[in-house]
């Protein structure tokens, strides 16, 4: 779409609270939307608090500029969860993102105003940034693809970091070959999107990691069901002990990023966000240190463990959207995320098909293997689409979660 009509389609659907800022730029498009914690130059990079200067930002991104030179022009700045530190996009400066699906419910977070833009159809595609599943979790609520590529292949320059070894830029979008074409754009790297008709899926050696998958609410549990029955089991290292070692990772750089605010001026932070940064200060050095070490080692037993599989897939969280004003679900939220943010693998979120809300998988690839990871999760998506009836999730009300 042009830019036009995503500023008018934008404008229509400010009960969403999808955008921190619109621009002024004219063009044929694609439109697209980029997280505030992405420069883009003559706009004002928030990162969705008020500690930054409101001076608009000098020059574009790296990443802002590559999708420049593809034609791309950027409609507006999305809201995010503060600092990109969360997983609902509530957020106490810039408002409430709201769930296209239900606007009762979360979007997921952080990128949950780039996510809610695609979905509401407010722009062709967006741009997010994933931590600890900041473009998978969004992507799954609210029922469109998001891609964590490979650690590396985008351009951090002229990003807010949170925790810079694990911050990675990717597109959320409204199907796989989208997804892929704006990768493209991204990074500056053709090849990622496949231009040859999409094979069976049965063609792919896809598997699921053996005792990953538990404590799943009655809708999602359902469509899982369904998606994983013809799947192989496989031995996989524990996703429990690579979430320690990314807490740490991410807790010490966070804290080390937002260390000289969180002392001179902790007034200004979200009463959640100052919390989990508090915690965050409370990682030592020596701590740190062996988590970077056990990551490599986390890389390597996970690479092998997939020696001769095309991908792992997951559920994507393991719960639908949670509504607002319900309780903190983080840990359901992000349970299956976090592990490949620590090993900086290839993800592709996809949604299945479902009765309800959103539910999402995730298709994990080879560290570097993007365009293969791409021509699976469209082999999935394809198939998935032709299915004459939807997954039926079980009625009644969502069950409580661990």
């Amino acid at each position: 779409m042009d830019a036009a009509t995503a500023r008018g389609r934008i404008s229509e659907r400010q009960d969403l609270c999808a955008f921190i800022s619109v621009s002024k730029e004219d063009g044929a498009g694609p439109a697209v939307a980029v997280k505030d914690l992405i420069d883009v130059a003559g706009m004002i990079t928030t990162g969705g608090g008020t500690i930054l200067p409101s001076h608009p930002a000098a020059a574009d991104a790296e990443c802002v500029k590559s999708i420049r030179r593809g034609g791309a022009v950027v409609v507006g700045k999305t809201n995010l969860h503060e600092w990109a530190l969360g997983p609902t996009s509530a957020n106490p400066h810039h408002g409430v993102v709201r769930n296209p699906h239900d606007l009762e419910r979360i979007p997921g977070g952080s990128s949950g105003g780039s996510a809610a833009a695609v979905a509401a159809g407010l722009c062709d595609w967006s741009i997010g940034t994933d931590t600890g599943g900041s473009i998978r979790m969004p992507a799954s609520l609210c029922g469109v693809v998001g891609v964590k590529p490979t650690a590396g292949l985008v351009s951090n320059d002229g990003v807010l970091p949170l925790a810079p070894s694990l911050d990675t830029v990717g597109p959320l979008a409204a199907n796989v070959t989208t997804a892929a074409q704006a990768l493209e754009l991204l990074s500056g790297r053709g090849g990622l999107a496949a231009t040859d008709p999409p094979v069976p899926a049965s063609a792919f050696r896809v598997a699921v990691p053996d005792g990953w998958v538990e404590g799943l609410d009655k809708e999602t549990a359902a469509v899982w069901d369904a998606v994983s029955a013809s799947l192989p089991r496989i031995e996989f290292p524990r996703r429990e002990e690579i979430t320690v070692t990314f807490g740490r990772i991410s807790g010490y750089e966070a804290g080390q990023v937002h260390r000289k605010y969180v002392e001179q001026c902790p007034e200004r932070y979200g009463e959640d966000v100052l919390g989990r940064l508090r915690d965050a200060l409370m990682v030592t050095e020596s701590e740190y240190q062996e988590a970077r070490c056990q990551r490599n080692a986390w890389r390597t037993a996970i690479a092998e463990a997939m020696v001769g599989w095309d991908a792992v897939v997951l559920p994507a969280t393991a719960c639908i959207a949670p509504r607002i004003d319900g309780p903190d679900r983080r840990e359901p939220l992000t349970r299956f995320l976090r592990p490949f943010s620590v090993t900086g693998q290839p993800v592709v979120s996809v949604p299945a098909p479902a009765e309800g809300l959103p539910v999402g998988m995730q298709f994990v690839g080879h560290f570097g293997r993007d365009a293969q990871l791409f021509r699976v999760a469209r082999a999935f998506e394809a198939e998935w689409s032709e299915r004459s009836k939807p997954v039926a999730a079980m009625a009644g009300p969502q069950e409580a979660l661990p």
